[in-house]
């Protein structure tokens, strides 16, 4: 509970993946993905309560015995992998609600693609909502200048051109305006954000930037890479 306000935190993993198979069970330097998410939120004393939301029963298991409940199973409706985050949240809150009879009044994201996050962001991103009254924080890192939107260029019928026409008049980075992308490290939506607009972003959305590095694991490469930044991390501290 964060200044009278019950949380409701949810990691969302449906067993199917077409990047990597069975990707929210892939180990991390030995554990799973989905439990590194039960293993932090033990750390995390404002969470009241925590789910997985999966149509899997492996899944499932795992996250139990990492701490996460696993109360519902996820309909299948909402297991496809062109499914929103926000009616997958929506189901998860109102499903948990029914069981606990209860009413939570801040829903946290916690994807388990995002296995570099930090305890200390995530309380950061719940405080930063809540002290400010947004709709909703995401967290987010900047985005690398190499990659901004005004760089990038599209490919048609083998000729090239600038994805924004703006792009042209590009000759230095000290040009470009910082644009920041999710890191997907943690998402905090208010209720009325998330049940009222049925969105996770509202008129008021907050962002919790994130400087150091992270991954939101997708490919067999970014597993590999965020491996080798949490080894690096971990003997930055011995």
């Amino acid at each position: 509970m964060i200044d009278g306000r019950r949380v409701l935190a949810v990691c969302p993993a449906r067993g199917g993946s077409k990047g990597i198979p069975r990707k929210n069970l892939r180990p991390f330097l030995g554990v799973p993905l989905v439990a590194r998410v039960g293993h932090l939120v033990r750390e995390i004393p404002l969470v009241d309560r925590a789910v997985v939301s999966t149509d899997d029963p492996a899944i499932a298991e795992v996250a139990r015995a990492a701490g996460l409940d696993a109360p519902f199973v996820r309909p299948e409706a909402l297991s496809g992998d062109r499914i929103a985050d926000a009616p997958v949240l929506q189901q998860a809150l109102e499903a948990t609600e029914r069981i606990d009879g209860v009413r939570y009044d801040v829903v946290l994201m916690l994807q388990p693609t995002s296995p570099l996050r930090r305890g200390e962001d995530v309380v950061g991103t719940l405080r930063m909502l809540v002290d400010g009254d947004w709709d909703a924080v995401w967290t987010v890192s900047p985005t690398d200048s190499k990659a901004h939107p005004l760089k990038q260029l599209v490919v048609e019928a083998g000729r090239l051109d600038w994805w924004d026409p703006k792009g042209a008049a590009i000759a230095a980075r000290q040009q470009l305006t910082p644009v920041y992308h999710r890191n997907g490290v943690a998402y905090a939506i208010s209720r009325r954000c998330l049940v009222d607009g049925g969105s996770l972003m509202g008129p008021r959305t907050g962002a919790y930037v994130i400087e150091g590095e992270t991954v939101s694991i997708d490919t067999l490469w970014d597993l590999e890479l965020a491996e080798l930044l949490q080894r690096r991390r971990e003997a930055e501290v011995r």
